[in-house]
């Protein structure tokens, strides 16, 4: 195979529309675009959305909910994921180092999945109250 040599497959390609060469080619006249109107002449343009004057329909519908902005930086830890740690007192930069949350995570929450069976110390992060009662139930502390 030789760069000069390569192709596109058979039925890939076609060739463009001449549009506006006579009646032979099946678009004479008025090239597809139909008769008089917006659309039919050169530089016709209107925007995207755009109804002739209509309310357009995204004006129409009622605004609703948020995304919110900081709900990519706030991480869940499960309960079991602070059973295999090694070390008691466990913080956000020490979850960053476990790999159990990333690195741009600016919050961690604890979420009660899975089990606790040792003592655990938390210091700055949030818990939910499922989890609270089982960290304190294991003997552990939380420290916001």
């Amino acid at each position: 195979m030789e760069l000069n040599t390569l192709k596109p497959a058979n039925g890939s390609k076609y060739p463009r529309r001449r549009v506006g060469r006579g009646i032979g080619s099946g678009l004479g006249k008025t090239a597809g675009r139909g008769h008089k109107g917006q659309k039919s002449r050169a530089g016709g343009f209107h925007k995207i959305g755009f109804e002739g004057g209509q309310m357009p329909l995204q004006r129409r519908l009622p605004k609703r909910g948020s995304a919110s902005l900081t709900k990519k930086f706030v991480e869940e830890v499960r309960l079991f994921e602070l059973q295999n740690l090694t070390v008691d007192e466990v913080d956000l930069s020490l979850l960053k180092q476990a790999g159990i949350v990333s690195l741009l995570a600016r919050q961690a929450k604890v979420i009660a999945t899975g089990e606790l069976r040792r003592k655990v110390t938390l210091r700055g992060l949030k818990v939910t109250k499922g989890a609270r009662l089982a960290i304190e139930a294991a003997g552990g502390s939380i420290n916001d």
